[in-house]
């Protein structure tokens, strides 16, 4: 049973589901927007978002955390760079979702994320 489980498990076993995130949210970050499934979408938001968080904090713990789950070193100094600014007045909701076609082959349903 999966009560008061949040994180969808994707259909995948926890370390293939774990990378999926971290490969999700480093390119997230690296292009600003990505296209993909709505499940995925709404999985990797939280997981973006607490990147974002850390960045803002900006500590030398906090970074090391960020470096830990994103794959790309200079994007995490670039994240930790730009992040301060670019979210100084906004208390969280850095990404959003929003639905697209479905896709042809299976009919599932398509979102783009993107940071606000």
């Amino acid at each position: 049973m999966r009560h008061r489980c949040r994180t969808p498990h994707l259909g995948k076993p926890a370390d293939q589901r774990r990378a999926l995130l971290r490969s999700l949210t480093t390119e997230l970050i690296r292009h600003g927007r990505i296209k993909t499934t709505l499940t995925r979408a709404k999985a990797v938001r939280s997981e973006a978002e607490r990147m974002i968080t850390l960045a803002k904090e900006g500590s030398l713990a906090a970074r090391r955390r960020a470096m830990g789950y994103i794959y790309d070193k200079d994007l995490v100094h670039a994240l930790f760079e730009q992040a301060p600014t670019r979210y100084a007045e906004r208390q969280g909701g850095y990404t959003r979702i929003v639905r697209t076609v479905s896709r042809r082959g299976d009919n599932s349903v398509m979102a783009i994320i993107e940071l606000t």
